[in-house]
C-alpha cells in the first residue's frame, strides 16, 4: 500500500520525532513480515553472527561463544540463551560449552543452519540489490552513516538522560 509522504515541519521537533518513529516502524515491520518467515530478525542477526565467525576466525574452531553474540547484539546473555535454544531446537546450532561450563558457552552452526542462512542471505542480497540499485549506492552509504551517526547521538542523550535520573534519585 503506497502512501502519501507529508514531510514533517523542520521547526517542530514533536512532528520530527514522530515521523522517525513511525518510519522505522513501517521499515521492520514490512521487511519483517516479508523477509523473516524460517528466522525472526533477532535469529537472523545471531545466525549471521555465528557463520562469520565461523568463517573468519578460524582459531575457535568454528565456534562463538554466547558472550560474543551478545556484545554483538547488544542483549543480555539471558536474551541471548533464548534465542540461541530456539534456534538449538531447529537443529540450526549445537550449543557447548568448555570444561564445566564455567570457561564459555558456544554454539556451533550446522549444516541445516548453514543452508537456511544461504537461503535467507540470498532473498535479503536480490531485494537490496535492486532497492540500492535504485536508491543509488553512494545515497545508501550516506544513509547508513548518517543513521549510524543518529544511533550514536541517540545513544549517547540516553546515557546523559539515564545519568540525569541517577543523580536526582
Amino acid at each position: 500500500m503506497k502512501e502519501s509522504v507529508i514531510m514533517p515541519d523542520e521547526n517542530n521537533s514533536s512532528e520530527l520525532t514522530n515521523e522517525l518513529i513511525y518510519r522505522k516502524y513501517l521499515m521492520n515491520s514490512e521487511q519483517r513480515r516479508q523477509f523473516f518467515r524460517e528466522l525472526n530478525m533477532p535469529e537472523y542477526i545471531a545466525m549471521h553472527i555465528i557463520a562469520e565467525t565461523a568463517s573468519k576466525e578460524t582459531i575457535y574452531s568454528g565456534r562463538t561463544y554466547l558472550k560474543d553474540i551478545s556484545d554483538k547484539m547488544q542483549i543480555s546473555i539471558r536474551q541471548t540463551s533464548k534465542i540461541i535454544a530456539n534456534l538449538r531446537d531447529r537443529g540450526l546450532v549445537q550449543w557447548a560449552h568448555d570444561g564445566n561450563g564455567a570457561d564459555g558457552t558456544y554454539v556451533i552452526i550446522t549444516d541445516s543452519g548453514k543452508n537456511l542462512m544461504e537461503k535467507q542471505e540470498t532473498m535479503l542480497k536480490d531485494y537490496y540489490g535492486r532497492v540500492i540499485d535504485k536508491f543509488g549506492i553512494k545515497k545508501m552509504i550516506q544513509l547508513l552513516q548518517m543513521m549510524k551517526e543518529l544511533e550514536t547521538v541517540m545513544s549517547t542523550e540516553l546515557e546523559e538522560t539515564e545519568e540525569l535520573t541517577n543523580d536526582n534519585e
